[in-house]
C-alpha cells in the first residue's frame, strides 16, 4: 500500500482543504490554460468525506519555470505517477476541458497498472474521446510564432495537448461516469457528451447546466451536491 505524503504535497498536488478523515479523494484536472486554483470554490463546498486533490500542471504561477508538457499521454503519465502516494484511499477523478481527456487517460493508467478502478469518473466541457473534434487552434498560419503573440506560452502548449490527443481504443472502463455539459456550450455538443456512455462498463450519467463552456462557475455547488452524491458522500442540507 502507498503512503502519503506527509510534510509537503509536492509539485503536483495541491490540498486547499485537508480532510485527513476523508473517505475518498476527489483529484480535479484542470482545463487548458488553466491551474489547480480553477477548483478552489468546488475544494470549498465539498464534504468533510471528500478530500479534494488539485493538479497544477508544469509553466504557471509557482511552477512557470518548469518545461511545459504539450502532450495529454505524457501529462497523463506523470500525473498518474505524482497520484500514486495517495492511492491509500479511493480516488475519484474530475476534468474540465482538457482536463476531462487527462482524467480519461488516468483512470485507464490507474486500472491497469494498480488493477483498480477509480471510485469515478467525471467528465466536464469535453466531447467523448471517440468523438473527439479535428480542432486547429494550435495550427494557425505561422503556428508557432503566432501561438507566441497571442496566447501565453503554458496555454498555447495546452491547446496543442487537446486539439492533438488521439483516442487509443481499448477495454472500457470499470468506473462509472458522470459527464457534465453546459447546454450553451460551443466546444461540445450533447451528443458528443452523451457518447462518453461507450467508455465505460460502468453506470453513466450525463447532466446538462445552464451556461458555456465555463459553466461550472456558475454552478459550483450544485456540482459539489451532483459530486459528493454520487461518490456516495452526500452534502448535508
Amino acid at each position: 500500500m502507498h503512503t502519503p505524503p506527509t510534510t509537503a504535497d509536492g509539485l503536483w498536488i495541491r490540498r486547499f482543504h485537508p480532510r485527513p478523515d476523508s473517505r475518498v479523494r476527489l483529484v480535479c484536472l484542470p482545463h487548458a490554460g488553466g491551474s489547480a486554483g480553477f477548483y478552489l470554490p468546488l475544494s470549498r463546498a465539498m464534504p468533510d468525506s471528500v478530500e479534494v486533490l488539485c493538479v497544477q500542471y508544469p509553466g504557471r504561477q509557482d511552477r512557470r519555470t518548469e518545461p511545459l508538457v504539450d502532450s495529454v499521454p505524457v501529462l497523463a503519465d506523470k500525473v498518474f505517477g505524482a497520484l500514486l502516494p495517495w492511492t491509500d484511499r479511493p480516488l475519484a477523478l474530475f476534468g474540465h476541458g482538457m482536463g476531462a481527456s487527462l482524467a480519461f487517460e488516468i483512470a485507464r493508467r490507474l486500472e491497469r497498472a494498480e488493477d483498480t478502478a477509480p471510485a469515478a469518473l467525471f467528465v466536464s466541457g469535453r466531447p467523448a474521446p471517440s468523438a473527439h473534434r479535428r480542432e486547429r487552434v494550435h495550427r494557425l498560419p505561422g503556428d508557432e510564432e503566432v501561438l507566441r503573440m497571442i496566447l501565453p506560452a503554458n496555454r498555447a502548449a495546452d491547446y496543442r495537448a487537446a486539439e492533438t490527443y488521439t483516442w487509443e481504443p481499448g477495454p472500457p472502463l470499470r468506473s462509472p461516469v458522470t459527464c457534465l455539459v453546459g447546454d450553451d456550450d460551443p466546444k461540445v455538443t450533447t451528443e458528443e457528451a452523451a457518447a462518453w456512455s461507450g467508455h465505460t462498463d460502468g453506470a453513466f450519467l450525463l447532466k446538462a447546466f445552464p451556461g458555456g463552456h465555463f459553466f461550472l462557475a456558475q454552478h459550483s455547488m450544485e456540482i459539489a451536491h451532483l459530486l459528493a452524491e454520487q461518490l456516495g458522500t452526500p452534502v448535508r442540507a
